[in-house]
């Protein structure tokens, strides 16, 4: 197992021990990842760094970058970014006027994340994909991030109870056997995990790097794949340290819904 999964593994052992299992998840979320016609055009993405089924939120620095994919172009966000409080700590949001059909990505890759319990720093390349107008060619497509979770299943219009695959990517690269972590974004704070051992699920992908996940409750879930970086870099200290690079996706999944019956 290499290094940032052992050290990984230590910091949930200590602090399950202690009566919390931590587990970092980068967030970019949007308030609608499927905007129709006859929708407000205009959607916020929120940017943070968090624990977000246990809502314990950690500071974000302005990102490295932020952008947007539209029609297989990336477009610079970083300047129209705003600050703003999640789970009470710093993080990033901006509002976005869709205009267009298509597939919208947006994406984050953050400044490292120096984090000593686990004597690593972390990025987490971060991303979301919102449909508009009925458009939805290129959901699947690879962006060209240092990693990333390409879908397999569309990461929008799903409902809780659908299965989710997707493949996990280095460099391009699938993972054989990676290893992804599943949270979900516990943000109006009603839902309780039975046991510490459940607020983080973790799976492996098979020697393909396709993971496949069921998912049980509506709202948005992430999923984060880890492995180690090639490089290292240096604590405040002038210390060589590993780096956990994480491919992140969020996705959103809706419950079923039923017609009024006419009379009622």
């Amino acid at each position: 197992m290499k290094q940032v999964f052992r050290l990984c593994m230590i910091a949930i052992v200590f602090f399950t021990l202690a009566g919390k299992a931590f587990c970092h998840f980068g967030m970019v979320i949007a308030s609608d990842n499927m905007v129709m016609q006859h929708d407000d055009r205009n959607i916020n993405v929120q940017l943070s760094f968090s624990h977000p089924m246990e809502m314990i939120g950690m500071e974000l620095e302005k990102p490295k970058v932020f952008k947007v994919v539209f029609d297989t172009k990336h477009f610079d966000l970083l300047s129209a970014l705003k600050p703003a409080s999640v789970m009470d700590h710093s993080g990033w949001q901006l509002d976005y006027g869709i205009n267009r059909p298509g597939v919208y990505v947006f994406y984050m890759e953050p400044q490292p994340y120096w984090e000593p319990a686990e004597d690593v720093f972390i990025i987490h390349y971060t991303k979301t994909i919102v449909a508009a107008f009925g458009d939805d060619d290129g959901w699947n497509d690879e962006i060209g991030l240092k990693t990333e979770i390409v879908p397999l299943s569309k990461p929008y219009g799903l409902y809780a109870g659908n299965v989710f695959q997707g493949i996990v990517k280095l460099d391009s690269k699938i993972v054989p056997n990676a290893q992804v972590e599943i949270e979900y974004y516990n943000r109006d704070k009603m839902a309780q995990a039975p046991s510490d051992y459940m607020v983080t699920q973790t799976i492996k992908a098979d020697k393909n790097g396709v993971f496949t996940y069921g998912v049980p409750k509506s709202g948005w879930w992430g999923f984060s794949a880890l492995n180690e970086a090639d490089f290292v870099l240096k604590t405040p200290d002038g210390e060589e340290k590993d780096v956990e690079l994480g491919a992140v996706l969020w996705v959103h999944f809706q419950d079923w819904q039923h017609k009024e019956q006419e009379g009622k």
